[in-house]
């Protein structure tokens, strides 16, 4: 027999997935931000926390507890949502979690078990951050960082990170592909895979680093390509978003979501990261590369399209926004999933349009304080011309 408590916790849990989300009254005109979040760690399935028999768990315990649900790669497929949410145990091993939605903003809920990869990789302690892109070649890959301990130093928090590579055709059977090799790069995170061929090559965009924290020389979101994903190698990367002095990418940037190919040209949703006296904070921004060279920035708005806003700010690592992955559906609406603080997930909606007129419209940031004020006195000036013509 069932446990009462099973009960309550199966109706706060049903009543959790059956809330509608609505949007809050936030207003930038780019996009919607919503009331709540659309995946917590209590949107984790009872069973993959708790032994459901009172015989092996009398008092009903979490034998499994689950820490968080948060950064989420994202794919529209046969006109549902889909989400492979990074789930970080009370353990700190993260895992991978398909959690399926009607609308895209509520009612996501999670498959009956979560992603068991192929076990290829002995070295490899813990996986996170997948992203998702439907290639040209039929196959939907999930790029992901894989991380190992380093063994080099006798640091225990040492760690070594590298691009693992799965693929699917229906988001139920994974195969595991050898990690990416970059030659000319100790390490990789924020790995993306562009959607097309490029030269007839399968293209990544990749974040060159040095060692597991710092991205040192490298310099911003790179570029390559490579001849045969199923033994994936880039020998050159090209700096295609660079990192910038009193920006918001001063300390680190890496690419998020899948481009959005417009008629304009690709649309990046990335994450910059900066040094503050409190710690790193995230933001999220975007830009544009050529439709024809896709190394090739552009338009880049001026500061962040998302920055964490109230309760956003607070979690297990706070003043953090992150997205790695966002969906446009048939009717060119468009769904950013974006983490805050490693603990929760949330959406933010726009649409395509209204994408491209924030990216191209929006001005260049001039980089130094004397010339962005005379850029927004110099907007002020035009605001208050055309207020006079009005009258």
């Amino acid at each position: 027999m069932l446990s009462e408590r099973y009960f309550v916790e199966k109706e706060k849990y049903e009543r959790l997935i059956a809330r509608k989300n609505v949007k809050s009254d936030f207003y930038n005109g780019i996009y919607d931000r919503y009331e709540y979040p659309v995946l917590t760690r209590d949107h984790i399935p009872l069973t993959w926390k708790y032994d459901l028999n009172p015989e092996t768990n009398p008092y009903f315990m979490e034998r499994l507890g689950v820490n968080a649900a948060f950064n989420a790669g994202a794919i529209y497929l046969d006109g549902k949502y889909y989400i492979v949410a990074r789930i970080e145990g009370n353990d700190r091993k993260s895992f991978f979690g398909v959690a399926v939605s009607d609308n895209g903003v509520d009612g996501f809920r999670f498959m009956d078990y979560p992603v068991l990869l192929e076990d290829t990789c002995p070295e490899e302690t813990n996986v996170y951050d997948m992203r998702l892109t439907k290639h040209e070649d039929g196959y939907i890959y999930g790029v992901f960082c894989s991380e190992s301990k380093d063994t080099s130093t006798g640091d225990l928090s040492a760690a070594v990170a590298a691009a693992g590579i799965v693929r699917t055709k229906d988001m139920v059977n994974w195969e595991r592909l050898p990690n990416l090799k970059t030659l000319r790069s100790p390490q990789q995170r924020n790995v993306v895979l562009h959607p097309e061929f490029v030269k007839g090559k399968y293209a990544f965009y990749t974040r060159p680093m040095d060692d597991f924290i710092d991205t040192g020389s490298g310099g911003g979101i790179g570029f390559g390509l490579c001849d045969d994903i199923t033994n994936a190698v880039i020998d050159e990367e090209i700096i295609t978003s660079k990192r910038k002095y009193h920006t918001i990418t001063e300390a680190k940037n890496g690419a998020g979501a899948t481009p959005i190919k417009t008629d304009k040209g690709f649309i990046h949703i990335a994450h910059g990261v900066r040094n503050t006296a409190a710690g790193l904070r995230y933001v999220i921004y975007a830009f544009a590369t050529d439709l024809n060279d896709p190394t090739k920035v552009i338009a880049e708005p001026s500061g962040f399209l998302i920055a964490p806003l109230g309760e956003e700010r607070v979690g297990d690592v706070s003043n953090v926004v992150f997205t790695n992955g966002a969906i446009v559906n048939d009717r060119e609406e468009v769904f950013i999933y974006y983490a805050s603080c490693d603990t929760r997930l949330h959406v933010a909606t726009t649409t395509v349009d209204k994408l491209k007129d924030y990216v191209f419209n929006t001005p260049e940031d001039p980089l130094r304080s004397v010339l962005c004020v005379q850029q927004r006195c110099d907007f002020i000036k035009k605001n208050l011309e055309y207020l006079e013509s009005l009258k």
